[in-house]
């Protein structure tokens, strides 16, 4: 017999005879908030039963049962016993408390596999609708977005070439690094000596790579960071040349740069990356209020967003994204209506919309006191009116997913003009095509049988053991390489 036994602030946990604590500690966190008192949940599985009960000052105030459907696959097994009991979790506290969560019991990252796992199944998506509200609570809204997500994903997905890869390059610098950052970035203001020592190793794994994968096709190549118009225009030159010498990209269908924030890019930038058919850009405001642009640790003026904007125009960028958060600190909805007024009069061909999230390693956390943090009911006032907004642009939402500590538990979408999707978004969320990543902290995925198995091959964080263990890394793509064949 299994037991165990958790605290939290407000609700004490009992578990027995199962081993879904952790997945249901994930369902009380989200109801948190509206809890008022102490209670004592048990959370019990006993002859294929999944049982619940509340406890207030020792007295039962609830409790509710549901049958576990039986399964002779062990896997399987865990698995129906856990989602029921998370079920049974959520319909207890969802009377207790009289909120309904928008993705009801779902906590993955990657809420559109589920959708392509059942269309995969042949069912209809009348059938498909009616699952994800009972078996996982979620709302109609959401369920709808899932599933337009997830036809707009199979649509790139199909065009999917057998030993076809993408490539993600990481350029781990900023100017300086935002209040809400959590990725591998160093700011130039400390690190500006080691980007030549970075792009000399750099280069050094993109050699080894072209050699190792040469004729493969590559089918998107993706340059993030950090930002990677961090480097100036001799070291974005460099970097690009030597990627357009390495490798074959004459049948690339997209080449992004993630040239972000605004106070990193020139004229001369845009040009380079013209030139070196770079066919699609990222302008990443996040907000076009200047008095959160000043909060969140950024240095440039919305001025000068709208300026590089219109300057990548005048070069010929033609596919341009650009990222807003909603739930920045002291932010409004009406601030965020503002954003998406000054978004839809550059119109861009994608924008792609972030929920605050509060990660462990960024600075928000660490000084979340002296932050407000927007409240659930107000992200998702953001949201609708994001949705709405950028719905009468022409856009539509074409990927999605979430992540852990976002407020109010809600998502990310991206949304893109017809025929303008990020090719690369879709392949690094459905992980249904091998995408070989090079840099500090990159992650390679190796995908073998449609993505029913996934190797990952990572590089180190820490820029300076980048730089000095780069034999290493090689060494380490080589060993995957070798057991992908």
């Amino acid at each position: 017999m299994i037991k165990r036994m958790s605290v939290n602030q407000v609700i004490k946990l009992k578990c027995e005879g199962h081993t879904a604590e952790y997945e249901i500690t994930n369902v009380i966190n989200l109801f948190l908030p509206y809890v008022k008192s102490a209670y004592y949940l048990e959370a019990l599985f006993k002859e294929d039963m999944a049982e619940v009960n509340l406890f207030l000052n020792e007295s039962k105030v609830m409790e509710s049962k549901h049958k576990v459907e039986s399964n002779q696959n062990e896997t399987i097994h865990k698995k129906n016993v856990k989602e029921t009991l998370k079920r049974v979790v959520y319909e207890v506290l969802s009377e207790l408390t009289g909120q309904h969560m928008p993705w009801g019991i779902l906590t993955g990252i990657r809420p559109t596999k589920i959708v392509h796992d059942y269309l995969s199944q042949g069912l209809a998506e009348e059938s498909i609708s009616l699952m994800l509200k009972d078996d996982y609570k979620i709302s109609n809204d959401k369920i709808k977005l899932m599933i337009e997500v997830a036809k707009q994903e199979l649509d790139i997905l199909s065009r999917n070439k057998r030993d076809e890869i993408s490539v993600y390059i990481g350029i781990p610098f900023c100017p300086t690094r935002c209040v809400y950052c959590s990725f591998t970035a160093y700011s130039l203001e400390k690190k500006a000596n080691w980007v030549d020592p970075y792009l000399e190793a750099l280069c050094k794994e993109i050699d080894y790579v072209a050699k190792a994968k040469g004729g493969i096709p590559i089918r998107s190549l993706y340059i993030g960071g950090g930002t990677p118009t961090s480097l100036n225009e001799t070291q974005l030159l460099r970097l690009l040349t030597h990627i357009k010498k390495s490798f074959d990209l004459s049948a690339i269908e997209e080449y992004t740069v993630e040239a972000g924030r605004p106070d990193t890019i020139t004229r001369e930038k845009l040009i380079i990356m013209k030139q070196m058919d770079v066919n699609r850009i990222s302008i990443n405001p996040q907000s076009m209020n200047q008095k959160t642009l000043d909060t969140i640790g950024r240095k440039h003026t919305i001025e000068d967003i709208i300026r590089v904007f219109h300057l990548a125009r005048e070069i010929g960028h033609q596919n341009i994204n650009m990222d807003i958060i909603l739930g920045l600190p002291n932010e409004s909805v009406k601030d965020v209506e503002n954003t998406l007024i000054e978004l839809s009069k550059l119109s861009p061909e994608n924008i792609t919309v972030h929920t605050l999230a509060v990660k462990r390693a960024s600075r928000l956390k660490e000084e979340k006191d002296e932050y407000h943090l927007t409240e659930p009911g107000s992200i998702e006032q953001m949201l609708d009116l994001s949705e709405k907004h950028i719905a009468t642009m022409g856009l539509r939402p074409y990927y999605m997913y979430r992540q852990k500590n976002m407020l109010g538990n809600f998502e990310n979408v991206g949304y893109a003009s017809p025929g303008k999707e990020c090719i690369y978004n879709i392949e690094i969320m459905e992980e249904k095509e091998s995408i070989i990543a090079l840099g500090a902290g990159a992650i390679t995925k190796m995908v073998y049988q449609n993505g029913e198995r996934i190797d990952r091959v990572a590089n180190v964080k820490s820029l300076e053991d980048y730089i000095s263990r780069i034999d290493e890394m090689i060494e380490r793509k080589k060993l995957g390489f070798e057991k992908y064949k």
